[in-house]
């Protein structure tokens, strides 16, 4: 590696120390002057609106029934504001799903409105379900029921169109938009007067490509606090992984012109400004939530884990203790969260020299890059460490990881410290997210992946396409592979 190449690694390692030190899908604190602006006050009417439209139509609907077909009282659990509590689950679970399906974005589509009908229906089609399981002879009056739902479905409807076509109007009314470019620097001064001349957007700052996932411009976008951050040309690796994540933390919406948008397309709503092709990366205000329970599953299936293992826990000690010398558990210091170093735990599955014999095995390493360590009869692998690996029992230690708060269920693999040695620049963008004991780098190929770039790939994947779901998926194709042991040794 050349001096230059080592100056610019050292850089990027150092700016990802000194960049914020939580995981890039967090929610960054509070930030007041975020209440004040459009896109909140826009989330706020469409709230108010759709609380109004569903407690127009359950009022109607008692009116209807109240004389012949009321709710039983055993359904009425509290009153308030003169609504009974079904209509405040009925509300509660519809706005959820409408927050999840994006129903509160800032770009109206012929869509979201059939979305919104259908959401509704759903919500109680899933209430029928759960009052039959509740206690199948105990229900809402049929009559009732459809009333609510019917009216539900059309107020919903009616108030959605009335109050967008306001929206529309009240953001033509409050004047410009303010808008931070990241682009090529001979791009800069002409896209900022296509904008100005053509479009209500007022241009308050801007950056050129290479540097739109570095600390100092980040700053300088939440100094300015814009509406939204339009770029072109960013590179893939840096969209994806890092400047779009720092934005949806900050609730700061991001629009891409075509060429940026090869890693992104899934997420983007298209749409026209200036008579520029855009996509339109939409926030939510509730953005925050599915990492904040991906937290919280974390510990929780991690505390459950160990508590109910512990008798499997001590078995495997027994075993380790009786068939070879030295400690129980293998602790190594691997890269972390922000470059962070930590020990992660596992139950010992080589003889107590093994480190020191790695050297000696370096010149037979399977890796088809040398940066992983790779070999498949590793002779200093014990027999019972042979089955450990196998069925992936030497990985149950690193549930005390996760309740540190370390490590999640679910995330890149953390390396040692060798291996992280060796990456290229773009492989350090995995540590921007928490680590994890399984990733899709496991359940994509575990030990069959013969490069490192393959599974960078897949950690920048699974970085780019992070929900909830994929992480329940993971875990279940987790199970599945570690119950057949494929591609274990």
């Amino acid at each position: 590696m050349t001096k230059e190449q080592l100056s610019r690694e050292s850089e990027h390692r150092q700016n990802l120390l000194t960049a914020m030190g939580t995981d890039i899908r967090a929610a960054r604190g509070f930030v007041p002057s975020r209440l004040l602006c459009w896109s909140s006050i826009r989330i706020l009417i469409l709230v108010l609106s759709d609380i109004l439209a569903l407690s127009v139509a359950w009022k109607g609907a008692r009116f209807l029934n109240q004389f012949y077909s009321p709710i039983p009282e055993k359904l009425v659990w509290w009153t308030w504001l003169g609504l009974p509590s079904l209509y405040w689950l009925f509300a509660g679970g519809t706005l959820l799903l409408f927050t999840h399906y994006g129903l509160y974005g800032t770009t109206v589509r012929a869509r979201d409105y059939v979305r919104s009908a259908q959401l509704v229906s759903c919500v109680y089609f899933i209430s029928l379900v759960l009052a039959y399981f509740y206690d199948p002879k105990l229900d809402a009056p049929r009559s009732l029921f459809f009333s609510a739902w019917v009216g539900s479905v059309l107020l919903v409807l009616v108030t959605r169109l009335f109050t967008n076509r306001l929206l529309m109007r009240l953001q033509g009314a409050r004047g410009l938009s303010n808008v931070f470019l990241i682009t090529k620097s001979e791009r800069i001064q002409r896209l900022s007067s296509t904008l100005e001349r053509r479009s209500r957007y007022r241009v308050v700052g801007a950056a050129v490509a290479s540097m739109a996932n570095t600390e100092v411009t980040f700053q300088r976008i939440l100094a300015v606090q814009p509406d939204e951050v339009l770029a072109e040309d960013v590179p893939d690796v840096e969209l994806a992984s890092g400047l779009y994540w720092r934005l949806r933390s900050a609730n700061i919406p991001l629009r891409l012109l075509p060429s940026s948008r090869e890693m992104l397309y899934r997420r983007g709503i298209p749409e026209v400004i200036a008579g520029l092709p855009t996509l339109v990366i939409e926030t939510s205000g509730f953005q925050s939530v599915d990492y904040r329970l991906k937290r919280w599953l974390d510990y929780t299936i991690a505390a459950l884990a160990v508590l109910i293992l512990s008798p499997v826990f001590i078995g495997i000690a027994i075993a380790i203790r009786l068939t070879s010398p030295g400690s129980v558990f293998f602790k190594q210091e691997r890269i972390g969260l922000r470059g962070n170093v930590f020990q992660v735990w596992k139950f010992r599955t080589m003889t107590a020299d093994a480190p020191q014999l790695q050297t000696q095995l370096e010149q037979h390493n399977q890796s088809a890059d040398g940066i992983m360590f790779k070999l498949q009869h590793d002779p200093r692998v014990t027999p019972v460490g042979r089955f450990l690996r196998r069925s992936s029992l030497d990985e149950l230690p690193q549930f005390f990881n996760v309740l540190l708060g370390q490590m999640s269920l679910v995330g890149p693999r953390p390396l040692p410290l060798r291996d992280v040695a060796q990456f290229d620049q773009w492989h350090h963008i995995r540590h921007q997210v928490l680590p994890g004991i399984t990733g899709l780098w496991q359940v994509s190929g575990r030990s069959d992946i013969e490069t490192f770039d393959d599974a960078a790939r897949l950690d920048l994947h699974y970085i780019d396409n992070w929900s909830l779901n994929l992480d329940l998926e993971i875990l279940m194709a987790t199970l599945r592979i570690v119950l057949t042991g494929l591609g274990a040794y």
